[in-house]
């Protein structure tokens, strides 16, 4: 169980984290990091290391170069920190192959911030992409 003094750190660290996300200061991001890890759980992706979160902080940035986060509520667990939100950002540069359609996506999504103490070792990360692509209008509407 995590005492209030714990919480409290966990929070400021998740915090800063994704303020300095909206920022675009991954310097300050990747500090907040004990060991940088991204697992983008819809597509399956797992960024692993100052070398690849640097990499996928390029491309997500590259594409949606206005990306950012907004916090809904923010849930305290024994092994780290839940935040709920909303992820926006303008289709700008190239994603993978895909040209840029100028289109803004709103995504409602979940982090998982894990700790290890007060260390943030992961940051796992649940949404629907096939909410982003319906919106940039690179796929599918999902069903209503």
């Amino acid at each position: 169980m995590t005492t209030p003094d714990l919480r409290e750190r966990r929070e400021a660290i998740v915090r800063e984290h994704m303020e300095s996300e909206n920022r675009h200061e991954f310097d300050v991001t990747m500090g907040t990091f004990h060991h940088p890890r991204y697992e983008i759980v819809p597509t399956g992706e797992v960024h692993d290391g100052e070398e690849q979160v640097a990499r996928y902080f390029a491309e997500t940035r590259a594409a949606f170069p206005d990306q950012r986060n907004e916090t809904i509520a923010i849930y305290h667990a024994d092994q780290g920190v839940i935040v709920e939100l909303w992820l926006r950002g303008t289709h700008r540069g190239e994603l993978r192959g895909i040209p840029p359609t100028g289109k803004s996506f709103e995504m409602r999504a979940v982090a998982f911030f894990l700790f290890e103490e007060d260390r943030l070792v992961c940051e796992r990360v649940y949404g629907d992409t096939l909410t982003i692509f319906a919106q940039l209008g690179i796929g599918p509407a999902p069903p209503s």
